[in-house]
């Protein structure tokens, strides 16, 4: 008998101190409204405050993001736990606003191979040329190859240095080692800007897969100055076997229909919640299936290899700007390999998966997987957020935006 998964209750997506966390993000709203609203939750309550900052992006560039976020007048929309309980159970009462991703028109950003552990899986995909049946007998040869303790390792280091001097020579070294230890972060493109979806929507894996796995993260919201402003959760659908093959195949591994979830809100940096909590935050991945499979596991943020704000460092600044601010995945140490089917197979998604990455200061995204090819397609982008805010009125309502000295990049 297959077992049955439990409904997640509503509350358990939101940050356990609800009161105490300012939190944005977006919905859509029916009716004569018909389009997508920025929102601020305080006290747990929901308010369209889309007249004062019309995209996330304008809020997050705000000269005073708290003030703005605290006191800009808006519409009551219900509570939060009402939002979310209709984001995860029902969605089809058109008259409640549906939680979308809480980003809009930032490009999504993405850091790998920023933990030890996954570094070792990405070699490991390298190795097998996205053959999952390979991954066990190369993960104990690397295992006895390295035999170094690469988390005690910082990236860039003399002692980096030597030893991918050592693995060069063993013919081990690898280009995910390059970017794990090197002095450059991996940063890519993740997905483009208006196509993440939010908490209940159901993500999307390529039909060519069939060595895959999500990666549970914590995202940071920057604005246009390059300040790192508040965090959010994050699922970067990985496609293992299609990256495996060859790394100039990332685009299609990572950016393709429904791969990249965000949400459910973003947590705004203030006295409560800052960079430091970030830094040592607990990320738990659960994953449950329709054949009574489950998975869970845990990333601590205190082993990343690299400081949130260094990738941001190298995400942008005088070489690279980003004039809409951008969303920046940090990177996972979780990468599961409990065997799914054949011994030795590792893991890989069953369509049905339920998948919960949470944390306690920033609540839980909940996502179902199916098939890029068969899940809604991606229709409303820039454009259309553009001709919709143009008809309401609302291309000229921006809050005070960042200084200039501020959007100067470091």
């Amino acid at each position: 008998m297959q077992a049955t998964m439990q409904a997640i209750p509503a509350h358990a997506t939101l940050p356990a101190d609800l009161d105490d966390a300012l939190l944005i993000g977006r919905v859509w709203r029916n009716s004569k409204i018909n389009g997508p609203c920025v929102v601020v939750v305080r006290h747990g309550q929901v308010f369209d405050i889309t007249a004062a900052a019309p995209t996330v992006a304008d809020l997050l560039d705000a000269e005073d993001l708290l003030h703005v976020a605290r006191h800009a007048p808006g519409e009551a929309l219900g509570s939060a736990l009402d939002l979310v309980h209709h984001a995860l159970h029902t969605q089809d009462d058109t008259s409640l606003p549906l939680l979308l991703a809480p980003c809009d028109i930032q490009p999504i950003k993405a850091c790998g191979v920023t933990f030890a552990v996954s570094m070792l899986e990405r070699v490991i995909e390298e190795k097998a040329a996205g053959d999952a049946g390979r991954a066990e007998a190369l993960r104990k040869e690397l295992q006895a190859s390295i035999g170094a303790d690469l988390s005690t390792i910082r990236p860039g280091s003399e002692a980096a240095i030597k030893l991918k001097q050592e693995l060069v020579k063993r013919d081990a070294w690898s280009q995910y080692m390059e970017v794990g230890i090197g002095p450059d972060a991996e940063v890519f493109s993740k997905a483009q800007a208006m196509s993440a979806l939010g908490l209940g929507a159901d993500v999307g894996l390529h039909p060519a897969s069939q060595w895959n796995n999500p990666e549970p993260e914590i995202v940071l919201a920057v604005n246009s100055a390059g300040e790192a402003v508040g965090a959010t959760l994050g699922n970067d659908v990985n496609l293992r076997d299609i990256e495996g093959r060859s790394a100039l195949l990332l685009g299609k591994a990572k950016d393709n229909n429904g791969s990249c979830a965000i949400g459910p809100f973003i947590r705004l940096f203030d006295e409560r919640f800052t960079i430091d909590t970030v830094r040592q935050a607990e990320v738990s991945l659960l994953i449950e299936g329709d054949d009574g499979f489950r998975l869970d596991g845990v990333s601590f943020m205190r082993e990343i290899s690299r400081d949130p704000l260094d990738l941001v460092q190298q995400t942008c600044g005088a070489h690279h700007q980003y004039p809409d601010g951008f969303m920046l995945f940090l990177g996972t140490m979780f990468s599961p390999i409990k065997d799914r089917g054949a011994a030795g197979a590792g893991f890989t998604h069953h369509l049905g998966d339920r998948v919960t990455i949470a944390s306690p200061s920033l609540g839980a995204l909940v996502n179902r997987v199916q098939r890029s090819d068969a899940i809604a397609p991606w229709t409303f982008g820039i454009r259309s957020l553009y001709r919709y805010l143009a008809g309401r009125g609302l291309t000229d309502s921006v809050p005070t935006s960042v200084s200039s000295s501020r959007r100067t990049a470091a």
